[in-house]
């Protein structure tokens, strides 16, 4: 197979250290078409759908994407922004704000990409940006504080693809979670006791993260215990008791179980159990997206309204907000330790050019072709 990659490579070019910011997805615009892309695409992954190839290929091309990407256009275009879809923009903003930190601090010989699992701009095509701007040292930051196979691993799984194609690679590392990470931990705190202090306080925190399927649990995924503990230390930065705040999974797909206890489930039987007024987070969720914006903040809003609840507050994910790029600067920086951030002065990088054309000469001799 042909690699790619290094046919214009210089001598000359600067040497530069990488940082690409990942999550999970979104579609091109909020059409059937573009959803039947998206999905047929992010629902193939076997990391999602642990079903045997054969029988998932009827399911999901006879059934599914036949059905599904028009019920979830509608729901993108009712959360679509002009600049794309909300999880597209906040990554974007994110990478932005971990680029000006960084580059303030070290100068543009680090470079911060970020790209999407399924959709665009894809992993690829991002990597082939920073390996034409010299990226030699990369650290890949997947946007899941809670690590698991469907996520993280996924994700890994697309770099190596990727790396497979590339006849020169670069120094790599990959953070496969941060679920107890202090700094994030009091991200979310404070962001939650802002929230608090401009809004005042409910009876109950519903901390609600995205479901997986039971099975994977049971066959070693650690997501939930990840997400559990994830709870116990924000509810003890908060200082919430026990009986103050829950946790819950939402956004289960077919019908086999998943963790429970289920988000919507958990709403509509809440008030019926004297909790009238509750908020809601997802701590899981760097970015607001579809599934917090109309699925938590709409679908299971309604849900509580009608069972009787009398104040639900949604509390919005962390986002570009200052305290969650400081944690993520802060997080990047730790996994950088042992890298040196290259110099790349003109006069290093010329006299490296001519060594290498000095060496060139000398081996192969009237060769312009190396």
């Amino acid at each position: 197979m042909p690699y790619k990659g290094t046919e214009n490579f210089s001598h000359s070019q600067a040497e530069r250290l990488g940082v690409l910011v990942t999550n999970l997805g979104t579609p091109d615009a909020p059409t059937p078409s573009a959803l039947r892309r998206y999905l047929a695409e992010f629902l193939w992954d076997p990391r999602v759908v642990e079903v045997p190839r054969p029988i998932w290929w009827l399911v999901l091309h006879g059934i599914i994407l036949r059905i599904r990407p028009k019920r979830s256009a509608k729901a993108y275009a009712g959360v679509w922004q002009p600049e794309g879809s909300p999880l597209l923009v906040h990554t974007a903003r994110q990478a932005e704000g971990i680029r000006e930190r960084l580059q303030a601090r070290y100068g543009s010989n680090v470079v911060v990409g970020f790209a999407m699992r399924y959709g665009n701009p894809s992993i690829t095509r991002v990597l082939d940006e920073m390996q034409q701007q010299g990226v030699t040292r990369l650290l890949v930051l997947p946007l899941y504080p809670q690590y698991s196979a469907s996520t993280s691993a996924s994700t890994f799984d697309a770099i190596s693809k990727d790396f497979a194609s590339r006849r020169w690679l670069p120094d790599f590392r990959f953070i496969t979670h941060y679920h107890d990470y202090p700094a994030y931990i009091e991200a979310m705190a404070k962001h939650i006791e802002t929230y608090w202090a401009e809004n005042g306080r409910k009876q109950k925190l519903v901390l609600s993260y995205h479901g997986i399927p039971l099975k994977y649990l049971l066959k070693g995924d650690p997501y939930h215990c990840e997400c559990y503990k994830t709870s116990r230390l924000l509810a003890e930065r908060l200082g919430l008791g026990t009986d103050e705040y829950m946790t819950t999974f939402q956004s289960r797909f077919g019908r086999e179980e998943w963790l429970k206890p289920y988000t919507d489930h958990t709403l509509k039987a809440l008030p019926g159990q004297g909790v009238k007024t509750i908020d809601v987070f997802c701590p899981g969720f760097s970015a607001d997206c579809l599934e917090t914006i109309e699925e938590i903040n709409e679908e299971n809003r309604d849900y509580f309204i009608e069972a009787g609840g009398e104040d639900f507050g949604y509390i919005p994910c962390l986002n570009s907000t200052p305290g969650h790029i400081d944690a993520l600067v802060q997080l990047v920086e730790e996994n950088l330790k042992g890298w040196v951030i290259p110099v790349n002065n003109s006069e290093q990088l010329e006299s490296r050019a001519r060594m290498a054309e000095a060496r060139k000469q000398a081996s192969y001799p009237g060769r312009s072709d190396i």
